[in-house]
């Protein structure tokens, strides 16, 4: 765009918004004028004028910010322009055209909550079943209110049946109508100027339709004319909404997560109070009445114990989950250091009656990995070391990622046992793993001890250390696994001169990976002994 097409349409936006502020003063003028006189000339006069501004504020809005799908725009325009034709053809004629009246009024009922519904549609809503319980429990606890407080004295009140169906469809639409505002409100973020608005609209819009229901039973609190004020506010507010800039993205596929639920619990709660005062405020109620309050109370005690269950099995889940990621290592899903040194206090009438042996197991040459592919590669590794090793164990033990590349299994396992699980585990790790960064080939070292949980001596501290010190031994003379009691006793110096002469020691097998497969730090391992 050249620095002409940009000043010009910096002086079009400045002309747009000065005549649209002139327009917003007249409108404002003109409600205190109809606050102060109540006269009916003047009030559809200026209701002529602010629906006039309305329109024009919604042409200017969609022509400026040129939204992708403007309908709702329209069909609140149409609402308008019905809204205003039926309150206008009422007014006059002094309620002789029924039901002409009624049918532009319910026509703007319909477009309005098409438009509601269209700009409520492509918005995905997770947990959206929540959501839309609370937002029904808030409609049926307005439509309890409405049958209770409007529909039955208005039941009992008209004469001819046309008309006092017509007055009583108005109620139910404005149940229904603050249901989506609701369900809207929930979803609406803060950054949504233009949609929460709209939101203000609408509830002067069913503060005005109270008023007129109010007026219809006879209980209203102000002039006829002054009922006017809120529908006229509405429609300014409308007006503003389609002037900012958040209007384009009315209607647009929007993923929102859900929020307010304290705020829709104590709508939610007003509902159950109004509910409660049914049996006091309701008491000269005939037989229908009653039926249909009884009815109406059923469904919103139903919902409110569903809403409750939900509620209890969402928070149980998020317990779980919680309590699984405290206990749990992201990166591999084994469990952490912290979960692993409660393991025997958590489980001791497992472990118990049991030969307990710890397996610390670390591995070869990760640094080494890690300097030369990356932390992301390292983390791969890792990932795929843990995947091993819990194939090789069994279900009943316990393996933990005690930190960094080191492992930790817990297994009820004899001192033969637990040398034929450390072979096994060794065995796991001659294949080359798969990575990102190519075939990276990596073995390990395991230390091992054994103990009794009925010992107090033998706490997992004490096995953790002497696991882990035979596991450095087993790495500085590449015995692939060694025993804590081996090294206590002297026999690794032994068994090390021994296997000089070429002899073996006969209190404990070494393993290596078969064949020379070189590791990481470009060590190689040699063939079994």
């Amino acid at each position: 765009m050249t620095v002409s097409e940009e000043q010009s349409t910096t002086i079009r936006h400045r002309s747009e918004m000065w005549w649209c502020t002139v327009l917003l003063a007249s409108v404002a003028i003109g409600l205190a004028v109809l606050l102060v006189v109540d006269r009916q000339p003047l009030s559809l006069l200026t209701m002529a004028a602010v629906v006039i501004g309305a329109l024009t504020m919604i042409g200017v809005g969609l022509r400026r910010h040129r939204p992708e799908r403007p309908l709702p725009w329209y069909l609140l325009s149409a609402s308008a322009v019905l809204f205003a034709t039926g309150t206008t053809t009422r007014e006059i004629n002094d309620h002789a055209m029924h039901p002409i009246d009624d049918l532009f009024t319910l026509a703007g009922y319909l477009c309005l909550g098409v438009a509601a519904t269209l700009w409520l549609r492509p918005r995905q809503v997770r947990a959206n079943y929540d959501l839309l319980l609370d937002s029904a429990l808030i409609g049926l606890g307005a439509l309890l209110a409405s049958w209770t407080f409007l529909i039955s004295p208005i039941l009992q009140s008209h004469d001819t049946t046309e008309n006092t169906l017509v007055a009583a469809t108005y109620p139910v639409l404005d149940a229904l109508l603050l249901t989506l505002v609701a369900h809207s409100m929930a979803t609406a973020t803060r950054s949504e100027t233009s949609l929460r608005l709209l939101h203000v609209g609408l509830i002067a819009v069913l503060i005005g339709d109270l008023g007129y229901s109010l007026d219809t039973v006879g209980n209203a609190p102000v002039g006829h004319e002054m009922l006017l004020a809120p529908l006229l506010l509405a429609y300014l507010i409308v007006g503003v909404a389609a002037l900012h800039p958040t209007m384009a993205t009315l209607g647009a596929p929007r993923r929102i997560h859900p929020h307010h639920s304290r705020q829709r619990a104590s709508f939610i709660a007003v509902a159950l109070i109004v509910a409660s005062l049914v049996p006091v405020v309701g008491s000269s109620l005939d037989t229908l009445d009653r039926a249909v309050v009884s009815s109406l109370c059923a469904l919103l005690l139903i919902g409110v114990l569903v809403r409750s269950e939900r509620a209890i099995v969402r928070s149980a889940r998020s317990e779980r989950r919680a309590q699984y990621q405290a206990d749990h290592d992201v990166l591999t899903g084994l469990l952490n250091r912290s979960a692993l040194l409660r393991a025997l206090n958590r489980d001791h009438e497992h472990w118990i009656e049991q030969p307990l042996c710890l397996l610390f197991i670390d591995l070869d040459g990760f640094k080494m990995v890690n300097d030369s592919y990356g932390h992301a590669v390292g983390d791969e590794l890792i990932a795929n070391a843990a995947s091993r090793i819990r194939r090789v164990i069994r279900r009943g033990d316990v393996v933990a990622r005690y930190g960094g590349d080191e492992f930790v299994v817990l297994a009820p396992l004899e001192r033969q046992e637990a040398a034929m699980l450390a072979e096994r585990l060794l065995g796991a790790f001659v294949r080359p793993f798969e990575l990102s960064a190519g075939e990276i080939p990596i073995t390990a070292s395991v230390g091992l001890a054994c103990g009794s949980p009925r010992s107090s001596e033998d706490t997992i501290y004490d096995l953790i250390r002497d696991a882990d010190s035979a596991m450095y031994h087993a790495k500085e003379y590449s015995l692939g696994y060694a025993f804590h009691d081996d090294l206590r006793h002297g026999a690794d110096a032994r068994h090390g001169s021994d296997t000089r002469h070429g002899t073996a020691d006969s209190g404990r097998r070494i393993w290596r990976p078969s064949g020379r497969s070189h590791n990481a730090s470009g060590k190689s391992a040699s063939t079994a002994v």
